[in-house]
Parts: C-alpha cells; sequence; structure tokens
C-alpha cells in the first residue's frame, strides 16, 4: 500500500493516468459511432497502418520528435482508408478482404522499416518498438499532454456533431434530403478514429488501439439502445480501463500498461455479456424460463 501510495503521489504517474483516462474515454465515444456505423475493422486496419507513417518519419528526419512521428502516422493511416475505399470501388473484393489485405500490408511494411532501421541506424532508434505494443511508462509530460489535449479537443466535435452524427449513421437517405452533407461527415469521423489512432498509439501501441474503439463501445451495447446513453457509457467504460490499467501496471512491476488496459476492458465485455440489461445472455435466459 506505502509503495502504491508513494506511486500515486509521483507527478508523471498522474500524467500517465490522465493521459489514459481520457484516451480511453475519447475511444469509447468515437467508438460507439465506428460500431454503429459497421466500420470498426476499418479502425483496426489504421492503427496498423499507423506503423509505417512512424518508421518513415525517422527514417528522413532521424529524429524521435513525437509530433514528426505522429503526423507520419496520420499520413499513412489515412493513406490505408482511401486505399481500402479504392479496393472496394474498383474490384469485385468485399468489404472485409479488403481491410484484410490493407492492414498486412501496411502492418508488414512497418515492421520490415522497423527491422531495417534497428540494423542500419544508431541507438538514437530505441525505443520505436514501443508503437507495436505501447509503453506508457516511458511518456513524458509533454507526450501526455498531447494525448490530453487531443482527447478533449475529438470529445469536443463528437459532441458538436452528435445529431449529424446519428443521422447520417442511421438514416443517410433522409440526412441528404435535408441537406446535410453526407460525405464531409462521413470523412470528419473517419478523421476522428485516424485521430485517436494517432493519440493514442503512444500509449496503448498500432496493435491494440484498435480494440480500445471496438471494445467498449460493445460493452455498452447490452446496456442500451439509446445512442447518447451507449456512447457517454462506452467512454466511461474506456475511462475505467484505462485508469484500472493503469494502476495495475503501476502497482505490478514490469507489465505493460496497454494490454493491461485492453483486458481490463475485457472484462468489463464479459461482465456485460452476461449481466447486460439489454440482450445480456443473463436476461435472456431468464426470459425463456
Amino acid at each position: 500500500m506505502e509503495t502504491f501510495l508513494s506511486d500515486f503521489s509521483n507527478a508523471n504517474f498522474q500524467w500517465v493516468l490522465m493521459g489514459s483516462l481520457l484516451l480511453g474515454f475519447a475511444s469509447g465515444v468515437i467508438g460507439s459511432f465506428v460500431l454503429l456505423k459497421k466500420q470498426s475493422l476499418i479502425s483496426d486496419a489504421m492503427a496498423h497502418a499507423a506503423l509505417p507513417g512512424v518508421c518513415i518519419m525517422f527514417i528522413l528526419f532521424e529524429v524521435k520528435a513525437i509530433p514528426v512521428l505522429l503526423i507520419g502516422a496520420a499520413i499513412t493511416s489515412l493513406l490505408a482508408t482511401q486505399a481500402i475505399q479504392l479496393i472496394i470501388k474498383k474490384t469485385r473484393i468485399k468489404t472485409d478482404a479488403a481491410i484484410g489485405i490493407t492492414l498486412s500490408v501496411f502492418f508488414g511494411f512497418g515492421i520490415v522499416l522497423l527491422t531495417y532501421i534497428q540494423q542500419n541506424f544508431s541507438g538514437n532508434q530505441a525505443g520505436l518498438d514501443s508503437f507495436i505494443f505501447g509503453q506508457a511508462a516511458s511518456l513524458v509530460r509533454s507526450d501526455v499532454q498531447i494525448i490530453t489535449i487531443g482527447a478533449f479537443v475529438l470529445v469536443f466535435i463528437t459532441a458538436l456533431f452528435f445529431k449529424e452524427f446519428k443521422l447520417t449513421i442511421f438514416d443517410p437517405q433522409f440526412a441528404r434530403g435535408i441537406g446535410l452533407p453526407v460525405t464531409f461527415l462521413n470523412g470528419l469521423l473517419l478523421f476522428l478514429v485516424v485521430a485517436i489512432v494517432v493519440i493514442g498509439i503512444q500509449m496503448v501501441g498500432v496493435i491494440l488501439i484498435a480494440a480500445l474503439l471496438i471494445i467498449p463501445p460493445l460493452a455498452a451495447r447490452y446496456w442500451t439502445e439509446k445512442l447518447g446513453v451507449m456512447a457517454i457509457l462506452a467512454g466511461v467504460f474506456g475511462a475505467f480501463s484505462g485508469v484500472i490499467g493503469t494502476v495495475f501496471s503501476t502497482s505490478i512491476a514490469n507489465l505493460p500498461t496497454g494490454p493491461l488496459i485492453v483486458l481490463s476492458a475485457s472484462v468489463i465485455f464479459f461482465i456485460s455479456l452476461l449481466f447486460g440489461t439489454k440482450n445480456g445472455l443473463a436476461r435472456r435466459r431468464l426470459r425463456q424460463v
């Protein structure tokens, strides 16, 4: 207990805790719209596509400046999104296959570049591999500030366009009929997903950040059928997962924060799956009795 209290009073731990809380909340809120729009796998492809962008920017500038690396991650994530759309429109390949192809190609390219960097650059490349699984413990105050500010901005934009997103998801034809810019709103939602991937890969990693966009909304779906409530509940689940994962990784030595955050979210999902008031397994079983 004394060790935990000592860690909790540490300023860096407090920043990481705040960053993981806000990242989890923002991921849950944005993921709710992505889930209902049936684009959860696209977010996974975006996350994996961020790795080559990080590596390319390091090769070009030979610096580990986080803003520079994140710009590269954003560019390749957007390119992956466009590649998926192009494959779907120009070929007979279905959406899931197009996502699988794009995800594999971009992530494989990223691993090749990462290996090249490790073999041909000196010690200044140390830490780049943390972008794969995340390494919250290595975050400094400026990194967490980027996550914190980014999460606030993304949640604000989502709240600002809540009604418009809701209409374009459930009735896009009606949305077009009343003059809403549906194409712009779809692009804005994809931008929000790219942004949450970019600001979150340092903490959770490119492999696991998509889980924060998918698992909390899925858990929230078992408790409500109202989008507004679902978004808030998913945000709360994501924030709680971030806090629990951070606390456990700090209390128990040598455990990574990112995977623990995702495992915490998974526990919440299984509880929701069993006991959720909307289609939870226990409730459905009671109805059958």
